[in-house]
């Protein structure tokens, strides 16, 4: 293969909707990560933080799902939190095989940190590009991922 070929493939993969979107997700991660490391938690449970502080009292199992981990991972480091004192687990009142997991107060002060720490990393993400762009960014994003929902819950119900 000569190296014409490569190169535009290889271009071509510089800007596919996939690769792009998951560099784009994984390079915020890695930044993010390193901004907030100071706050004395990992990017795993500041995720899980997050994702509570968003919806608080789900179930392990829906927030595996909501997470995309296996159960048995997230059980791991609900655990760590929980001896942390970040989350509690309850159970469930209808179904007594579950648990809920919920924050505690202790996650407040450092959600506003993380909110800070969040809004610089988007400053620098989205330099060069003025309020009506990222407006429309964030819009086409959102549109995206409702699609893709749609197209998920499609596939679940056999449509």
């Amino acid at each position: 293969m000569n190296n014409n070929v490569t190169s535009s493939r290889q271009a071509d993969l510089d800007r596919d909707l996939g690769f792009l979107l998951n560099d784009v997700a994984r390079l915020m991660r890695r930044a993010f990560d390193r901004r907030v490391r100071p706050l004395g938690l990992t990017r795993a449970q500041w995720f899980v933080i997050a994702h509570l502080y968003r919806t608080d009292g789900q179930t392990q199992t829906n927030l595996a799902e909501e997470l995309d981990m296996e159960r048995a991972p997230l059980g791991k480091l609900l655990d760590r939190l929980e001896d942390g004192g970040w989350i509690e687990r309850r159970p469930d009142p209808h179904d007594r095989r579950a648990n809920r997991v919920f924050k505690t107060n202790k996650i407040d002060p450092m959600i506003e940190e993380m909110r800070i720490e969040a809004e610089g990393l988007y400053d620098v993400a989205l330099k060069g590009l003025d309020d009506e762009a990222r407006r429309r960014f964030i819009e086409h994003l959102t549109k995206v991922k409702g699609n893709l929902l749609s197209a998920i819950a499609e596939t679940d119900h056999g449509v």
